[in-house]
């Protein structure tokens, strides 16, 4: 499941690049995506959301069994 996970990944990072951030996969256990934000990412105030509504919905969408994703 880790590289389905991070193919998903593949495809939402370009957008993050573009605002000067990234994201880094740390685990995928039981269903739970970790996650570090990087970069303008890591510091932002809309982190959170971006967290919730863009990543963790896309991988739910693209990954049955995905529960929730947490930054570390």
């Amino acid at each position: 499941m880790k590289e389905r996970v991070e193919e998903v990944l593949n495809l939402i990072r370009p957008a993050l690049q573009a605002d000067g951030g990234d994201i880094q996969l740390v685990d995928v256990t039981d269903g739970v995506v970790k996650v570090v934000l990087t970069g303008a990412c890591g510091s932002c105030p809309m982190s959170q959301m971006t967290l919730k509504m863009g990543v963790e919905k896309t991988l739910k969408e693209k990954i049955p069994g995905i529960k929730e994703v947490i930054a570390m």
